[in-house]
Formats: structure tokens, sequence, C-alpha cells
């Protein structure tokens, strides 16, 4: 990312803790003040403050990344505006909060006397810790090619990014990959479960399951075939694959609730917005 940016980052939870990780790794991370008033440690490579009024006088952030729940937002936004003032001058917002839309967002600083903070939205995932996030990412007219591209290094700063056109797209981001690890770590769980069911060790069936997991997720990313392609090339007609997928692939078992489990995410996501 850009030597010399400077990035505020309010919220630092799991998703924002998750991203901090990442910068932190990465070769030449940003100047960071991260504002949440639950952590109270203290760190050499960024400064931690609880509230707007302790952001050091000299830091003048590039960009707010806002990793806070929705409904806190508009007060987040307003105490930042009131109190930075003038030092968001050249500032942009990039929420990485579900629901909440770019003109929700800048009404919330036009509010607070702020009128030309262009808000970017972007939905990553909690892999970004490790450098193996996949994030969807809008970009606004508003937002000059200097926010755009730093926005994006930071992303890719911990993982894939992948721009979509429509910021009504990013319900769809949410529930796919914002959610997704949970789903792949439920699957998991599942095949651990099984496993100590028929008789496994719970150390041993932990250990097949997530290295399942793993293999699976590295050869979708190696291999150019589809999905559907890998999946065939393990299935042997007849065979014990082709046992376990004559149930998961009934029409009321996966193809049905994985469909109705994305559709509430998107859903969930949409009612976010307001």
């Amino acid at each position: 990312m850009p030597k010399n940016s400077s990035i505020l980052l309010v919220g630092c939870g799991k998703l924002g803790g998750a991203l901090l990780d990442g910068w932190l790794a990465s070769p030449t991370p940003p100047r960071l003040v991260v504002l949440d008033r639950h952590r109270t440690n203290e760190d050499p490579d960024y400064t931690t403050v609880r509230v707007a009024s302790e952001i050091p006088t000299d830091f003048q952030p590039d960009i707010i990344v806002l990793a806070v729940k929705p409904a806190a937002a508009d007060a987040i936004i307003t105490e930042l505006c009131i109190t930075l003032g003038q030092r968001l001058s050249r500032s942009a917002f990039l929420s990485v909060m579900a629901g909440r839309t770019c003109d929700g967002l800048a009404a919330a600083a036009r509010s607070a006397g702020i009128n030309n903070a262009p808000v970017i939205r972007a939905m990553p995932n909690t892999p970004s810790a490790i450098g193996a996030g996949t994030s969807g990412f809008y970009v606004p007219p508003t937002a000059t090619e200097r926010q755009h591209t730093l926005c994006h290094d930071l992303l890719c700063a911990v993982g894939d990014v992948v721009r979509v056109e429509h910021e009504a797209d990013l319900a769809a981001v949410t529930a796919i990959s914002g959610s997704g690890p949970a789903y792949v770590f439920l699957l998991a769980e599942l095949l651990e479960e099984a496993g100590i069911k028929h008789g496994l060790p719970a150390p041993v069936a932990r250990r097949l399951a997530r290295g399942t997991v793993y293999g699976a997720g590295r050869m979708l990313d190696d291999c150019p075939e589809d999905a559907s392609a890998l999946r065939k090339a393990v299935t042997s007609p007849k065979g014990t694959t082709a046992a376990a997928l004559d149930v998961l692939m009934s029409p009321d078992a996966w193809p049905t609730s994985i469909s109705k489990a994305i559709d509430a995410a998107a859903r969930r996501a949409e009612e976010l917005a307001g």
C-alpha cells in the first residue's frame, strides 16, 4: 500500500481486528490510529484511543475505516466530524459494515457539517487476518482516484478484492463471502462431529475435518476447473462419495438449504440498510 498513508480504524472487533492484523503484517503498513472504546492495549505499531477527542492533533486521516455496528455508525460519524473538522478535508470513509448505504452514511456526515467526504463500501471477511480475505468493493463516482486506489490497496493487503459496479450487489457479496467463512466453519464442525459419532477419537476427527476443508479450498484456488468438475472427479459411480452426495444433493437438502441461507443473509443485509 502507499507509504505514508494515514488510516483511522473505527471499531476493532472481529472484522476490524482482522483487518488490523492483516495491515500490520503487510510490508508497508500505514500509519494507524485505532478508535475503540473497549480496546486498552498499547502497541508500538499503532496508536489506540478510546474516544475521538484523544486522536493525536497532528493526525489527518486519508481513510476512515468504519468497522462498527451499523446502528452506531451515525453517532460515530457525527462525533468524528465535530472533533476532526477540517482535518477531514482530504478524507474518505471506507465502510465495511453490512447494509448501510453510501448515501445514508454521507447524509450523517453532512448533518454534522462535512459535505465533501466520499463514502466507499467494502465487505471483507475474517480470513483477512491471515492475508486470505475476500472483499467485495464498491466505489461511488464521488471518490477521487487516490481515494479509490488507497482503499483498494488496503483491501488487497489482506487478500483478494472483487469490485462490483452497483452498490446493491453488496447484499449478495455480504451473504456469500462476508458471511461465507461461517458456513465453511459449520461444515468443518459437522464433519468433526460425524467423525466422533462414527467412533473416531476427537483429535483425529478434528484433524481429518479441518485438513479436508483446507485441502479442498487449496484445490479450488489452484485448479482452473469449475467446482462442479472437481466434485465429479472425486465421485466414482456407486461409490462412497456418490452415496453421500445422493443425500446432500437431494432436492430438499443442500441445493435448497444453501439457496435459502443466502437469501436470508442477503435479505438481512438489505434490512440493515434501513
